[in-house]
């Protein structure tokens, strides 16, 4: 008997009965598993009796408002400008990856976005991450390297280079636990994916990050976020998710 396919988001709404619209944009955000592997092209052809994972996405929570700031725990799988959709009347300060999840801020009003923007543009803006990373960091670890970004297809890319923009990301260890190391980290600046970059340039790939990273058959998301931010007299923080308990460093 022949093995029939047919494309993989077609087959995953039927299967959740869901729209073909639907289906594609789990695929698309990458909450659907075969196995323990992330099905990456909706309209892949795949075997017609796969059967498929679907991982719940989770709501944006916010953590503090008054009358200048809104922040949010965002969650992974969701762009910053999903998330700011949500909450037309606040104007964005700060953007996270789509698989990134934690701390973003907004505006309430014009006079505090331009404050904002100051306090960022004179790296006054204390930012800290979390992230699981393949090898061993036993010390601190500053990274200072340019970055550059292109945008082929609307889609960004950053990498190394001498003709980039001015970053630099301090390492933390955390815990160490065989080859992989739980890390906290600091960045002066906020260039597009710079603690991928970075990580990744100095042997850390982070566990998760299938463009600069290390994927694993146990994790479908880049294991980075964050957890806590400062600015002014405000601070800031996001409880690390539960993926992050993936791997035990007790």
């Amino acid at each position: 008997m022949a093995v029939e396919y047919d494309k993989a988001y077609k087959l995953l709404a039927i299967q959740e009965k869901i729209s073909n619209a639907k289906a594609k944009d789990l695929i698309d955000r990458g909450l659907v598993k075969v196995g323990d592997k992330k099905v990456m092209i909706a309209r892949g052809e795949i075997r017609t009796d796969t059967k498929f994972n679907v991982k719940e996405l989770a709501k944006t929570k916010v953590i503090f408002e008054d009358d200048n700031i809104l922040v949010v725990d965002k969650p992974a799988f969701i762009t910053a400008d999903e998330v700011a959709k949500t909450f037309k009347n606040a104007i964005l300060l700060n953007r996270l990856d789509k698989e990134t999840s934690g701390v973003m801020m907004f505006a309430k009003n014009e006079d505090f976005q331009k404050k904002a923007i100051k306090e960022f543009a004179q790296n006054r803006v204390y930012k800290e991450y979390v992230a699981i990373v393949e090898g061993k960091v036993i010390e601190e670890i500053v990274i200072d390297k340019p970055i550059i970004t292109i945008k082929d297809k609307g889609v960004a890319k950053s990498k190394i280079d001498k003709n980039g923009k001015s970053a630099k990301t301090t390492v933390y260890p955390l815990l160490v636990e065989g080859n992989k190391s739980k890390i906290k980290l600091v960045i002066e600046s906020g260039r597009t994916h710079q603690i991928r970059v970075h990580l990744n340039s100095v042997g850390l790939p982070i566990i998760g990050d299938a463009i600069y990273g290390r994927t694993a058959s146990n994790v479908n998301r880049v294991l980075l976020h964050s957890k806590i931010t400062k600015i002014f007299d405000y601070t800031f923080e996001a409880k690390e998710p539960k993926e992050f308990k993936v791997y035990d460093f007790s």
